[in-house]
């Protein structure tokens, strides 16, 4: 099976600002674009992008889950980082185009179409370090794919690392890819020296998420999780979770968590922990690395309750459960 996002279908939807209207969109071959050398992208790191998927039914039919979110998020990341407006209902036309064109493509349950809309700063203009790209490019790649972490019953190994931050905190709310690329090198590190699978940042001992998932810490009937703010991603998975944990009877405490709280919670046997995104959905973690000791999480194999919760989620989203919250946007 190729890794999760490097196979593509053979279009992509594309459309252009030139700093007084966008472009009418059009798909395009996927495998390149034309840019020049002196974008501001390539110096300035004007760009950011969204993940989101689309199912196949049982029926057969096509299903977008929670694009609504996926959209607003994408036109406040590039607000915040002076990119041109996106124009939100060109943008959800384009993605309906794409997937309506390839639904053929979306994989059989567990499998998704993974959508990657991707906005950046396309002006030739070199000298513009303190000021914002006038022209953009918007395109939307689509991606066949199975399951992000490919690693069956098995846990996640996650780091904590207290000294360093995923990015600058008034950066958090934009998903953009210098804040991933700033991550790598501590993840990097975390994998060679501690066989870490991620890095949890915690700066000043303040839980925050992972390098490319939010973290859901569960204890008993208590899901805990950082309250929203302006220096973490606010995840559309994570909404959905809490959303169903909720419905579930569950004790939802937004809430600031400590590196001490976390470790005390976590050996408590039905202790709990998971990392939530589009890509990970929900994924167990059985074992936090701190200060160079292991420290197990509950019994160190997956919870019931987070396989509960993405069971919930996976089947209104493949179809196998009422749609109960209007996720879902049928193609």
């Amino acid at each position: 099976m190729t890794a999760f996002g490097t196979q593509f279908v053979p279009e992509m939807a594309l459309a252009t600002f030139d700093g007084n209207q966008w472009s009418t969109p059009s798909l395009v071959p996927s495998n390149s674009i034309s840019i020049h050398p002196g974008a501001h992208v390539l110096h300035y790191s004007s760009t950011c992008f969204e993940g989101l998927k689309a199912f196949r039914h049982p029926d057969g039919s096509s299903h977008i889950f929670r694009m609504d979110q996926n959209i607003k998020r994408m036109a406040q990341s590039s607000r915040l980082i002076s990119l041109p407006s996106v124009d939100e209902a060109m943008l959800k036309a384009m993605i309906l185009e794409l997937v309506g064109r390839y639904a053929d493509d979306i994989p059989a349950a567990p499998g998704t179409l993974y959508l990657r809309p991707t906005h950046m700063g396309t002006e030739a203009a070199i000298g513009k370090a303190a000021a914002p790209s006038n022209e953009s490019m918007l395109y939307i790649l689509a991606s066949p794919v199975g399951d992000y972490f490919a690693s069956g019953d098995t846990t996640l190994r996650v780091l904590i690392d207290e000294d360093g931050m995923r990015c600058a905190p008034h950066m958090g709310m934009i998903k953009g890819g210098s804040n991933y690329c700033s991550a790598m090198p501590v993840v990097n590190k975390a994998r060679a020296e501690h066989q870490a699978d991620q890095v949890l940042f915690a700066p000043q001992g303040d839980v925050q998420e992972t390098a490319a998932a939010n973290f859901i810490l569960i204890d008993g009937n208590e899901v805990i999780t950082k309250a929203l703010d302006s220096t973490f991603l606010h995840g559309v998975t994570r909404a959905s979770v809490l959303t169903l944990a909720q419905e579930m009877g569950m004790k939802i405490s937004e809430r600031d968590l400590s590196v001490e709280e976390l470790l005390e919670r976590s050996a408590h046997p039905d202790a709990e922990a998971a990392l939530s995104g589009t890509a990970a959905v929900l994924t167990p973690v059985g074992t936090l690395i701190h200060h160079g000791k292991d420290h197990t999480v509950g019994t160190g194999k997956p919870g019931k309750t987070t396989v509960k919760l993405r069971k919930a989620l996976n089947d209104i989203q493949f179809g196998l459960a009422k749609d109960r919250f209007g996720w879902l946007t049928k193609v």
